[in-house]
């Protein structure tokens, strides 16, 4: 699934279609988790004027001098990419291209073949049946963002004690949380976008087990691992994402951060660090692979 990094390395693909004119839609499979908007082809003739990215979520946001703003909310699910690519006066789709977007010279291709990923007006809720809008349902319950100052270790320890999230509260709320702690940072209302492969690197340069009960980690610990999550997303997204199988941009280039892990994917192999052999466990339902030795296993208590 493309996570954060991969999200935004599309986001940064788009960038040369800023300013540009819709001039053709083609709806080609509209069935993907919901159905598209039987309207898309309404975007002709506006342009698209900003591109934003909140968690895994892409905003798009067309512009009409008299037709007024339209903002399409994408969602790359379990394999989508968007996909640029020049046309000589013909689109030429391929199997698993559902949507395409013609701006001139370039048409903007989504390409999904197992259909998971959303295409919604942001600002419609006609198509979301009984919600309450189509930002009400999947951009409200977010978390802040990783690579911004309001996710710090701060924030991190007072989620997991239930304090509240101010420099003047005192009282703590509930029990502290001892769910693991990588199905804490992979939960999406406490920070967007680490998904498995980034809190698998995290947890591995952090030292820490991912099974560890969160509330079992001190403020230095988790200092640590909210560094690491930053560090590990930033070079990930300068990089240009992780090589998954199913994730390309732009005209099917691949991203390059898969090169540098360290964890993710080398269950058996010997620990870059120690030589020990790391050790696939599953956690939360997702695959963990760490260190028995760099990342020793702490019991709840």
């Amino acid at each position: 699934m493309p996570e954060l990094p991969e999200v935004e390395t599309t986001k940064n693909s788009l960038n040369p279609l800023l300013n540009q004119v819709v001039t053709a839609v083609h709806v080609r499979q509209p069935k993907l988790r919901h159905m598209m908007p039987h309207d898309l082809d309404s975007l002709v003739g506006f342009r698209l004027g900003k591109l934003e990215r909140r968690a895994k979520y892409l905003l798009l946001h067309f512009y009409h001098e008299s037709d007024g703003n339209k903002v399409l909310l994408v969602h790359l699910g379990m394999s989508g990419s968007l996909q640029q690519h020049r046309v000589d006066g013909n689109i030429n789709p391929r199997k698993h291209d559902h949507l395409i977007i013609r701006f001139n010279e370039i048409a903007l291709h989504y390409h999904d073949p197992r259909r998971f990923g959303i295409i919604l007006w942001a600002d419609n809720d006609a198509y979301i049946d009984g919600n309450d809008g189509v930002r009400e349902k999947f951009l409200k319950h977010l978390g802040p963002e990783p690579l911004t100052d309001e996710f710090d270790a701060d924030y991190l320890y007072q989620h997991i004690h239930r304090f509240k999230h101010s420099s003047h509260s005192t009282g703590k709320l509930n029990k502290p949380i001892n769910k693991p702690i990588k199905t804490l940072i992979m939960d999406q209302k406490v920070v967007v976008g680490v998904g498995n492969i980034y809190a698998t690197e995290s947890l591995f340069l952090s030292g820490i087990h991912p099974n560890t009960p969160a509330n079992q980690l001190n403020k230095t610990q988790i200092a640590i691992l909210v560094q690491h999550i930053k560090n590990i997303l930033a070079v990930a997204i300068e990089k240009g994402g992780s090589t998954l199988r199913d994730f390309t941009v732009e005209n099917g280039k691949a991203g390059y951060f898969q090169q540098t892990l360290l964890a993710y994917g080398n269950q058996g192999k010997p620990c870059t660090i120690c030589q020990t052999p790391l050790v696939g466990q599953k956690i939360g339902g997702r695959s963990s692979v760490y260190c028995p030795t760099c990342q020793p296993s702490v019991k709840s208590q």
